[in-house]
């Protein structure tokens, strides 16, 4: 089985019904955990036992103490082939100093460094929200698109705001069925035009993440010139600390780019 943790509870596990749908021969090897807290609140659930727990035991145990088990009692890490992790930066965060989210970001990525390990994280700039973030597809702008702390404040209605070419959602993701929570019927032109936008998607988010790391638009010549630690540190360098600001980029598309080999 495959484990696929997410921050939010209904816009990615959402979303991720599409990709799985696209991309994924057997939908039945991976199994969603929403845990409904930010990274920062993980850190600070994995630091108090010095990173000596599994994140699984760690997100049962939290999700447990809300009377919640999306997460069966009787699995454990052990269950699962890979693990990957979905979180955002939340730059706007004002529980905590921009150091310490750096700090701690940081550290987390060290640690969710291995998806057969302790687990693959990748990170959304500035949310998920992200993913949204697009003129008419493709758009060989979308490498300039950035946007500063106090946007970030109130992210989603800055991007109704400025990007606002696709009115809804429609044009990535294939309609659900909220009662049996699945996707509805899907139709051939539909599911054609699902694909080709995410492929641009793709291409946008892969060809920033060089951009971002590199300085060059345009996909990379090895993929660990995009991994998520160079991501990182390059926002703060170029983006974070010099101007207070961070680089738009969505990881769906870059894990799509490196799961798929």
């Amino acid at each position: 089985m495959i484990l696929f943790v997410f921050e939010g509870r209904k816009t990615e596990p959402s979303l991720f019904k599409t990709l799985e749908y696209l991309y994924f021969s057997n939908p039945n090897e991976q199994k969603i955990c929403c845990f409904g807290y930010n990274i920062y609140e993980l850190y600070r659930l994995m630091n108090e036992s010095d990173f000596t727990e599994d994140v699984v035991t760690v997100i049962k145990r939290k999700l447990e103490s809300r009377n919640e088990k999306p997460i069966p009692e009787d699995v454990s890490i052990t269950d699962f082939s890979e693990v990957y992790l979905f979180f955002d930066y939340d730059f706007q965060n004002k529980n905590l100093e921009l150091k310490d989210l750096n700090s701690q970001l940081q550290e987390m990525l060290g640690f969710f460094s291995d998806e057969t390990d302790n687990g693959k994280l990748y990170v959304n700039y500035p949310m998920f929200e992200s993913i949204k973030c697009t003129g008419k597809l493709p758009d060989e702008h979308f490498y300039e698109y950035k946007v500063t702390r106090q946007d970030c404040s109130d992210f989603k209605n800055y991007i109704t705001k400025t990007y606002d070419f696709y009115k809804s959602t429609d044009f990535m993701q294939f309609p659900m069925d909220k009662k049996s929570n699945k996707l509805r019927p899907i139709t051939k032109e539909s599911e054609k035009t699902v694909k080709e936008n995410w492929d641009y998607l793709k291409e946008q988010n892969i060809k920033k993440a060089n951009y971002i790391c590199c300085g060059i638009n345009d996909y990379p010549e090895n993929k660990m010139d995009v991994n998520q630690k160079n991501i990182l540190d390059s926002q703060l360098e170029k983006y974070v600390l010099p101007g207070n600001e961070v680089s738009i980029l969505n990881a769906f598309p870059l894990f799509l780019y490196e799961y798929f080999k």
